[in-house]
């Protein structure tokens, strides 16, 4: 529409950003179908792995809702998601989806160290030491006691929610650690400059 009236007045821009060609109605459906799928592997995440892809507020309430529904009111609240997408750029949520799927093999890695690491804590609490060990800032009280409630839960046959804590507890102790290594090795300045909190700065 806006390329009948700039056709012929360059205006001083080059002539690609004149004249751009509308996508092909082909292209158009394609890029569709793949928001569908990217909103279709959103709903499919558990709670946990959802808080970890950067969603606009308004998109996450979207997917937890979508959780929710059959049917009928599912697939209308997809079309939604859909829309939602279609105004954000898709790629860190891409990227955050492909480490879940195993395309980061050693992302997959680690969370097959920390789930082996919980099952250990919960044959013995000895674990606690080499956890202390790995994470001197890790709350092992806490820990103790999501061992402690975890144990009941199996016992009892109830829904593990202390279990899946303490792998939640794990994963942030393991994603801190890897956070203060990056900011180590790309940004040690940054972290001179935390050290000295007297206000002086550096010329």
């Amino acid at each position: 529409m806006r390329s009948d009236s700039r056709h012929h007045g360059h205006h001083g821009h080059d002539e690609e950003d004149d004249f751009i060609e509308p996508p092909s109605k082909s292209s158009l459906k394609r890029e569709m179908h793949a928001l569908q799928d990217l909103g279709e592997q959103l709903v499919a995440l558990s709670p946990e792995r959802l808080k970890k892809v950067p969603l606009p507020d308004s998109l996450y309430e979207a997917v937890r809702a979508a959780q929710g529904f059959r049917m009928e009111a599912r697939r209308r609240q997809m079309q939604y998601i859909g829309k939602l997408l279609r105004k954000i750029d898709p790629a860190p949520i891409q990227a955050q989806l492909d480490i879940f799927s195993g395309n980061s093999a050693a992302e997959v890695a680690k969370m097959h160290r920390l789930e082996r690491l919980r099952e250990q804590l919960l044959e013995d609490d000895r674990t606690l030491g080499t956890i202390a060990e790995t994470w001197p800032e890790a709350d092992l009280q806490y820990l103790r006691t999501l061992r402690r409630n975890a144990l009941k839960e199996r016992e009892a046959g109830k829904p593990p929610k202390s279990f899946r804590e303490i792998f939640r507890v794990l994963r942030e102790l393991q994603e801190a650690q890897d956070a203060a290594a990056e900011a180590q090795a790309g940004e040690g300045v940054d972290e001179h400059e935390d050290d000295g909190e007297s206000g002086e700065l550096r010329a």
